[in-house]
């Protein structure tokens, strides 16, 4: 049994299996997964898992270079951009986009993982880095 904080089979498999570039979102309980990128749904109910959980335990085995956010988080404030501020210092450069051209980028993601955070622009890709 693996000793890492992440327990998620399906989650594990693709962080490692990541790339220097990759893209991993994580998203609300609403992000539209587009066809074709593989859906890691970890959603039990409204809130739970809460996106904050999910972030912390990713960042806990995926080194990240850099991470965009959709603009409009900036004026909703949801609870998941305070943890993404609490946690910058592992997010790397941050770069903002419309809710629509993040919907866009979600298309080149290797998976969304969808938790079940109901909090309105809950989202985050995260761009791999290296280790070395």
């Amino acid at each position: 049994m693996k000793k890492t904080t992440l327990l998620n089979v399906a989650l594990s498999r693709t962080i490692a299996g990541m790339g220097h570039g990759d893209i991993l979102v994580i998203g609300d309980a609403g992000l539209p997964v587009p066809p074709g990128v593989e859906l890691i749904d970890l959603a039990l109910t409204a809130g739970v898992p809460d996106f904050a959980s999910v972030l912390r335990a990713v960042l806990s085995e995926l080194q990240v270079e850099r991470h965009v956010l959709a603009e409009e988080m900036q004026k909703v404030v949801p609870p998941a951009l305070v943890e993404i501020e609490r946690l910058k210092g592992k997010l790397g450069k941050r770069e903002w986009l419309s809710h629509e051209d993040f919907k866009v980028l979600s298309r080149s993601a290797r998976a969304i993982v969808r938790t079940g955070e109901c909090q309105p622009y809950s989202n985050i890709a995260l761009i791999s880095g290296v280790t070395f």
